[in-house]
């Protein structure tokens, strides 16, 4: 079902960018939350805090494209989608263990998360050029380190335990990461419904896999049930 969900919204955001629909393209993104949850809660009755946090902040950064325009929209989308991914880091942190990791593994971990500020530093650079709005720039450095961060957090958690569910959990991050940076070329580089469609399919996948990452973590800590042996039998003789 969740599939079917992912094609439904997927099909629908094609159809509104090939006909360059303004309407759709507005007001279908908003629905990628409700229609996961919907799904989600037809089989499962529980959500963490944590998760419950990011998927509002999120809702409410979609919803953000309904009712603003322009400047106020980055600046208002940016804020809740950073809210929204620190939630995230919140999931994901207490399974961080730097100093239990080995020192190749943290070495590379370190390199990785310096050459990604570095290329942040550089994006800054061009931004402040581009744009002349101080605070919205403030608010593209913040957003991307938010990301950098929960980038670097999630990797070293799959590099530790090379699990089902860090690989989700890294996925997911990954798909939103890129759909962040395809907003951004589509804003300030090149306004196409190509790079807005691509946007659009990645962080439905993104937050698709974050269910399932969710689902997967419900049936791992969900409690066996126990087995009732008898004390008694019916005759003298137990067959094992």
């Amino acid at each position: 079902m969740f599939v079917y969900a992912l094609v439904l919204l997927i099909a629908v955001n094609v159809v509104g960018a090939i006909t360059e629909d303004a309407f759709i393209m507005k007001t279908v993104k908003p629905f990628f939350i409700p229609v996961f949850l919907t799904f989600f809660f037809i089989k499962y009755r529980y959500l963490g805090i944590a998760f419950i946090s990011f998927l509002l902040f999120s809702f409410l950064g979609d919803l953000s494209s309904v009712f603003f325009s322009e400047d106020v929209l980055i600046e208002t989308s940016s804020v809740l989608y950073v809210l929204s991914y620190l939630y995230l880091l919140v999931m994901v942190a207490p399974k961080f263990k730097l100093l239990e990791a080995k020192a190749l593994i943290g070495t590379y971990l370190l390199g990785v998360f310096l050459i990604a500020v570095y290329f942040l530093y550089v994006a800054h650079g061009f931004l402040s050029v581009v744009v002349s709005n101080k605070s919205e720039v403030l608010l593209f450095v913040i957003k991307n380190f938010t990301l950098i961060v929960l980038t670097f957090v999630s990797f070293g958690v799959y590099l530790n335990t090379q699990s089902k569910q860090s690989a989700l959990f890294l996925t997911a991050v990954v798909f939103f990461g890129l759909s962040v940076m395809l907003n951004y070329v589509k804003l300030y580089y090149l306004n196409s419904w190509s790079l807005e469609l691509l946007d659009r399919i990645l962080y439905a996948t993104a937050l698709y896999v974050m269910f399932i990452y969710i689902m997967n973590r419900e049936v791992l800590v969900a409690k066996p049930k126990e087995i009732q042996l008898k004390d008694r039998y019916p005759s003298d003789t137990v067959l094992s």
